[in-house]
């Protein structure tokens, strides 16, 4: 239930979101050389002002100590000399990024005359909201900046002596280039109705990216007028199919699943073909025990192990509720199935059309696999924790997106900008 937000933030955001149209058509006329100049001097200024950069950090470290939070959470809220040393590979890197805008392509000659083509241009004004890791702040603004948009940022009030901090140093960076500072504005309040007054700013801002837990993103996504680019869950899957190549099977399902357990592309389901038990599904049952994985199975996968001697009490029952689950965590639900349609229609009834792949060396398999599953990323025998914006080239990604329009995917620089239509003419009149 939304509520009007207090007048005095009311009145705050709506002066932030002036600021923020006016200072990106500055932005968005800005050249490659002057957003870079930004982006070079912001890696200096980052690097020079570190002991300030930990001065602040440790205001917000206290204060979530004194709050009682638990050590995962301040470890990820931590600014150290490496993650300061990570922003600034962050910065430098965008830096060294093509400029998509003002890109033009597909011109083509039409009958009448006219050239017609596409523009690369900015969307304009981003509105990111995100939680606890300070880096975003950097991460997020660089991106935009290369991109030539307007952002305003609302960092977790956890760090917010952190973020102001680090906008403050970005503010400079656009000052000395000759930009207004305004490009990129850091929410000054810690109140939970600020997110309520910025989700419905659409006069001054074009998309929100939540960047955060679920329960943030469904927030936002319900209440905001705005578009928003997002993805809720990770429900990832792998099949390996009748054709798979066993020893590629075993290796790609074992890295989908174990080389980290939090991201969002982490395998969550791994589909069998009942083919496949003994070759492939017990060895890597076996990996995953040692590695302390829980497994929760289908009746069939259960009984085909139990016949192959695994003990009992290693498996776990499947809820239905399972199917549906992103763990985040050591913990693995598998399926078996009989046959490529019974996998596709497990993916599309459970999953979350983020990152989904089959192992198979059977290419009309693979070819109905990529081309039914509908999610955002799908793959042939490789990992789905390849699904992000560094690992697909696009340099650096603002998030991922199981949107349908606008972004999907990881979503990098080029998610950022969107197209207008261009036409060249020499006096061609309509008759």
């Amino acid at each position: 239930m939304h509520h009007d937000p207090l007048p005095q933030i009311a009145s705050q955001m709506n002066a932030m979101g002036q600021f923020a149209r006016a200072a990106s058509r500055a932005m968005a006329a800005a050249s490659t050389a002057k957003k870079n100049q930004v982006l070079a001097d912001l890696a200096q200024r980052l690097n020079q002002n570190r002991a300030a950069l930990v001065q602040a950090n440790l205001k917000d470290i206290k204060a979530a100590e004194a709050a009682g939070s638990d050590a995962a959470f301040i470890d990820r809220l931590k600014l150290n000399d490496k993650v300061i040393d990570g922003m600034i590979a962050g910065v430098k890197q965008i830096h060294d990024l093509a400029d998509p805008i003002g890109e033009i392509s597909g011109l083509q000659q039409q009958p009448s005359g006219i050239r017609v083509g596409r523009m690369r241009v900015p969307i304009g004004v981003i509105g990111i909201i995100y939680e606890s890791r300070p880096n975003v702040t950097v991460d997020a603004a660089a991106l935009c900046i290369k991109a030539g948009n307007a952002t305003v940022l609302r960092g977790g009030s956890e760090a917010f002596h952190s973020n102001t901090a680090l906008a403050e140093f970005i503010g400079q960076s656009l000052a000395a280039a000759g930009l207004p500072s305004t490009a990129v504005q850091c929410l000054q309040t810690t109140d939970r109705e600020a997110v309520g007054a910025m989700i419905r700013l659409d006069q001054y801002i074009d998309v929100i990216v939540p960047r955060g837990g679920k329960s943030l993103i469904e927030r936002i996504s319900r209440e905001a007028t705005i578009p928003v680019i997002k993805h809720l869950d990770g429900v990832c899957h792998c099949y390996i199919d009748s054709h798979a190549d066993v020893e590629k099977a075993i290796r790609v399902a074992d890295n989908a699943k174990t080389q980290r357990y939090s991201p969002c592309n982490t395998m969550e389901t791994l589909l069998v073909h009942d083919s496949m038990v003994e070759k492939a599904l017990m060895p890597l049952v076996k990996i995953y025990l040692e590695k302390k994985v829980e497994l929760r199975v289908c009746p069939r996968t259960r009984s085909a192990l139990e016949q192959l001697g695994l003990a009992t009490s290693s498996l776990v029952d499947a809820t239905e509720e399972d199917w549906r689950t992103e763990y985040l965590a050591p913990i693995l639900s598998i399926r078996l199935v009989k046959d490529l349609d019974e996998a596709i229609d497990h993916i599309e009834t459970h999953g979350s059309h983020h990152t989904d792949t089959i192992l198979t060396e059977h290419h009309g398999h693979a070819m109905r696999f990529i081309r039914e599953v509908d999610s955002a990323s799908v793959m042939i025998n490789a990992s789905t924790r390849f699904a992000d914006g560094f690992e697909f080239g696009l340099g650096a990604e603002i998030g991922i997106s199981t949107n349908k329009l606008h972004a999907r995917g990881p979503v990098g620089l080029e998610g950022l900008t969107t197209q207008k239509f261009v036409v060249f003419g020499n006096g061609e009149t309509r008759s």
